[in-house]
């Protein structure tokens, strides 16, 4: 799950009994739990060494600046890498607008007040509904850049959509002249 300040990388499994948290930051070997898989997945490369991914994950972390991840059992494995802590509101604005797809930025764009899927559709001059929500709707919602005025109802024929304040902070960033 990504959160504004960190990702987390959950896995219902847990850590084998040779292995324990303190050991994951040393090197260690390999313990999978499905060796019938791990091995297959390793010859046709996509895994490059088995036994190594917490290892790199820490030196990534380290080569980017960013805090060593945090690695927990509870409920299963959890990996937690935390974003660098921003000093400025309109910072998210610009970073948010490096996520922001070339189809959610036109529409953010035509927002001037709150509008039905079919009138947005219209605005973009865009016939497939379908594709409508899967390239322009559904990731401006995710984002957090759209919200619905009828949460409780989303299929309501009522539904408009409208910006939030960080969708407005984003299509302030786009506009010419503002940096990314």
């Amino acid at each position: 799950m990504l959160f504004a300040d960190r990702l987390e990388v959950w896995n219902p499994g847990g850590l084998p009994a040779s292995l324990t948290l303190a050991k994951l930051r040393e090197p260690h070997g390999s313990v999978p739990g499905n060796p019938l898989l791990a091995e297959p997945m390793y010859l046709t490369k996509y895994i490059e060494r088995m036994g190594t991914g917490t290892r790199d994950m820490i030196r990534l972390c380290q080569e980017a600046g960013l805090a060593e991840p945090e690695f927990s059992v509870s409920d299963g494995f959890v990996t937690t890498i935390r974003r660098r802590p921003r000093e400025v509101a309109g910072e998210v604005a610009r970073e948010v607008t490096g996520e922001v797809t070339g189809e959610v930025g036109r529409l953010l764009k035509v927002f001037d007040s709150e509008h039905g899927r079919q009138e947005l559709q219209e605005r973009l001059g865009l016939k497939g509904e379908e594709n409508f929500r899967t390239l322009y709707l559904v990731p401006a919602l995710e984002l957090g850049l759209v919200e619905m005025t009828r949460p409780d109802a989303p299929r309501s024929r009522l539904q408009k959509y409208r910006l939030t304040p960080k969708g407005r902070s984003v299509v302030a960033a786009l506009q010419p002249g503002n940096p990314p």
